[in-house]
């Protein structure tokens, strides 16, 4: 079983959203027969067969074994990751495209560039797990309150700064067998909890209705 499948097929992503087979997928992150599933989810097992059956044709579950019970072959299912992320290439034709507004105080183009990355990385993936090879990769995530906008402000312009100059000393256009890699960087406010009706507050000044493109992480 893969850690994270990346899908990229439109029909099997239309597949993985359905209400009854996300649960299936869930379920079988420990391999299950249709009998157990049906008992465990509280559903028919001729209905969890079908799910079963589309679910194993678009390579989102596959058979771990076959149990002989009596003059009854029961087939037993697994999924075939720990869990699925939807490529933006399912909706290619519309997905976001970071060269087409660049700029980097547009919360819309840090989500273009989420997007791209997605995109990217999980064709890396798919091509590496066929290939059974690792994918050489590196991240960072880190966590980080300011005590206002302009410390905020002050932050990412370090941060910029700082990468502009390694970029600047390592990158070589001319070497020989050299590999391209992508570097993106991203500096967003963490999203609040939904609050209850007894928790909700006034939200807060710096978190303003959306402004327009280019002034959305200008505060």
């Amino acid at each position: 079983m893969l850690d994270v499948a990346v899908i990229e097929d439109p029909a099997a992503a239309e597949v993985s959203l359905d209400p009854i087979r996300r649960r299936i997928l869930a379920a079988l992150a420990e391999p299950g027969s249709a009998a157990a599933l049906a008992a465990r989810l509280g559903l028919a097992r001729q209905k969890v067969n079908y799910h079963l059956k589309e679910l194993e044709r678009h390579g989102l579950v596959e058979l771990a074994e076959e149990r002989r019970k009596g003059n009854v072959t029961e087939r037993v299912y697994r999924a075939t990751a720990a869990s699925y992320v939807i490529s933006p290439a399912v909706l290619a034709a519309v997905s976001p495209d970071p060269a087409r507004a660049p700029d980097q105080l547009s919360a819309r183009w840090l989500l273009a560039l989420g997007s791209r990355l997605v995109q990217e990385v999980g064709t890396l993936l798919t091509g590496a797990a066929r290939a059974q090879r690792r994918v050489a990769s590196f991240g960072i995530d880190a966590e980080v309150r300011f005590a206002s906008a302009a410390d905020r402000t002050a932050f990412a312009d370090g941060l910029a700064e700082a990468v502009a100059g390694l970029v600047a000393r390592y990158h070589d256009e001319s070497a020989p067998g050299g590999r391209s890699h992508r570097v993106v960087v991203g500096l967003h406010q963490i999203p609040a909890a939904p609050a209850t009706p007894d928790t909700a507050v006034a939200p807060a000044a710096d978190a303003a209705p959306d402004a327009g493109p280019g002034q959305e992480n200008a505060r």
